[in-house]
């Protein structure tokens, strides 16, 4: 309007975006999903964008593109007519790790050598992962252990992580995060709240773990529904919303991490503790569905240790963990690097047949799995992928024998989440 009455030159607004909430007085607000637009009008060859001060830091981390700070229509109109910009806010300091908390050490761990290496299994390939066992055998513990052995955030992924925390509303997300995120959300949350679309623009527990982990204490008590619609992004990286009036598309490729006991009781196998019954027993199964578990690429029943010792060793401590992890994502990230991809988790059925290179031994135990019907199509695409990332860790560019037969021994079974189900 201004431009129209001939109060500021038109010229400039063809090269120029405007992002913000206009206030009766004349001020200008900031908006959700500012870096978002910093990074479209990027791609539009736009050449500056003016936006409110509370979160103009964010755009700035956009290469390529001069960014205004305007306080006020007057700043606006000031800017657009070839004067300066209002003052760009002070950064503000980014706490380290999660929510300035350190992260935990694996050293605090005591026995459960086949848990520990499989949760570096896990970090090292990005898979998911799912430990089972009575109370108190410290699945919580571990899971809470994770992102202590995770490697850092690289650019593009912190950038990602950074716009979704802009869309979520998230304040004072001006510098790249570094720690991966990892979300822990309670057992009564519903289906939207896990997968997102309660209303546009609202993110889920799916979407904000992107890049990172999403931990399910206590998996069986999720209701069904909630369960099921984590299978789309377990599979395709992303979460697709279909509502009434509109329809979204969200990132959501994380690491699930999830704990649950192999009974309503979660004493399963001790007769002197256990009264569950058969009808418990099959309304605690039919929770972990067979897609959902097929989904899953690492399954350990953590056991209960029978004579504690707290003088015991432990079996590695974080930083030892994260450095095999880092290698081995080097490893990975070289090999797949002509296909976009990062870590071995994201290798689909192609970069398989391509990066995969399986040792002959190595092929007849996995033809005999499948003769015995243990393994689904996408089952062995999953171990195949377990055993290149336990190889990965090893430094062995040939996937053996070996490699497979842990990677099976790690598989789950349908409903396989007891140790004689296991078994």
């Amino acid at each position: 309007m201004l431009a129209a009455s001939g109060q500021i030159p038109a010229e400039p607004l063809e090269r120029t975006a405007l992002f913000g909430e206009l206030a009766l007085d004349g001020s200008v607000r900031s908006s959700h999903g500012t870096l978002a637009v910093a990074e479209a009008a990027r791609a539009a060859s736009l050449s500056m964008l003016l936006l409110g001060p509370a979160r103009a830091r964010e755009a700035t981390l956009v290469d390529g593109l001069r960014i205004a700070v305007v306080k006020t229509l007057i700043s606006a109109a000031r800017v657009l007519a070839g004067g300066p910009p209002d003052t760009l806010p002070p950064a503000v300091a980014s706490p380290p790790g999660d929510g300035g908390r350190q992260p935990l050490d694996l050293a605090d761990v005591r026995g459960c050598p086949e848990a520990v290496e499989a949760l570096t299994i896990a970090a090292a390939g990005a898979h998911n992962l799912l430990l089972s066992g009575p109370p108190g055998t410290g699945k919580t513990m571990l899971a809470q252990r994770l992102p202590g052995i995770l490697p850092e955030l690289t650019r593009e992924e912190a950038i990602e992580v950074l716009r979704i925390r802009s869309v979520a509303g998230d304040v004072g997300v001006d510098a790249l995060p570094h720690a991966r995120p990892f979300r822990a959300p309670h057992h009564t949350i519903t289906a939207t709240g896990l997968v997102g679309g309660a209303r546009r623009g609202r993110l889920g527990e799916a979407t904000l773990a992107h890049n990172g982990v999403l931990f399910l204490d206590e998996l069986s008590e999720f209701s069904p529904s909630a369960l099921q619609a984590l299978r789309q992004p377990l599979e395709d990286g992303r979460v697709a919303i279909a509502r009434s009036r509109h329809s979204s598309i969200y990132p959501a490729r994380f690491m699930l991490v999830a704990a649950t006991n192999p009974c309503p009781c979660g004493y399963l196998g001790e007769p002197d503790r256990c009264n569950c019954g058969p009808r418990e027993l099959a309304r605690h199964q039919r929770r972990l569905s067979g897609p959902l578990l097929d989904r899953i690429d690492l399954l350990v029943h953590v056991q209960r240790c029978v004579k504690p010792s707290f003088g015991e060793a432990a079996v590695t401590c974080s930083a030892k963990a994260r450095e095999r992890v880092a290698l081995a994502r080097e490893r990975q990230a070289a090999r797949l690097r002509t296909r976009g991809l990062l870590v071995n988790a994201q290798m689909d059925a192609g970069a398989l047949r391509e990066c995969l290179s399986l040792d002959a031994p190595g092929e007849r135990l996995l033809a005999r799995a499948g003769e015995r019907a243990l393994l689904s199509g996408r089952g062995v695409d999953r171990s195949l992928r377990v055993a290149r990332t336990i190889a990965d860790l090893d430094a062995r560019a040939t996937v053996g024998e070996a490699d497979i037969a842990r990677a099976l021994a790690l598989r789950p079974a349908f409903g396989a989440c007891s140790p004689a189900a296991t078994a």
